[in-house]
Order: structure tokens, then sequence, then C-alpha cells
């Protein structure tokens, strides 16, 4: 899934923003938008693999 992401990213930055012709016209998305959908699907990922941030309480032994 990445690198097709990766790839359309790729591709978009490469062609132009906005295309007319006969037919009608095309608009893409701005590349911060990409970009920002590319980093949140990343971390969406990251965050399935259950490497996060955990917190723990640490009581070290010894009388109270």
């Amino acid at each position: 899934m990445t690198d097709s992401l990766d790839d359309a990213i790729k591709t978009n930055a490469e062609g132009p923003k906005k295309a007319s012709g006969d037919s009608g016209s095309v608009e893409q998305h701005d590349l911060k938008d990409q970009i920002e959908a590319d980093r949140y699907l990343s971390s969406k990922e990251a965050a399935k693999k259950g490497l996060g941030v955990r917190r723990t309480k640490v009581s070290p032994p010894g009388a109270v």
C-alpha cells in the first residue's frame, strides 16, 4: 500500500496541479495534503504494530 501511495505522490508532484481540455478540467489535491495523508496512514500503520509509547509505574522494592 505504501509503495503505491509513494508512487502516486511522486507522479502527482511531477505533473501539473490543474489541467483543462475540451472534455473538462481536472484538479489534484495539493502536495501538502498528499504528504499529510501519507504521514497519517504511516502513523496508523505503525500504531497497529504496537510500538507506541507505554507508561508504567515502577516501584522499587523496599520498606515503606
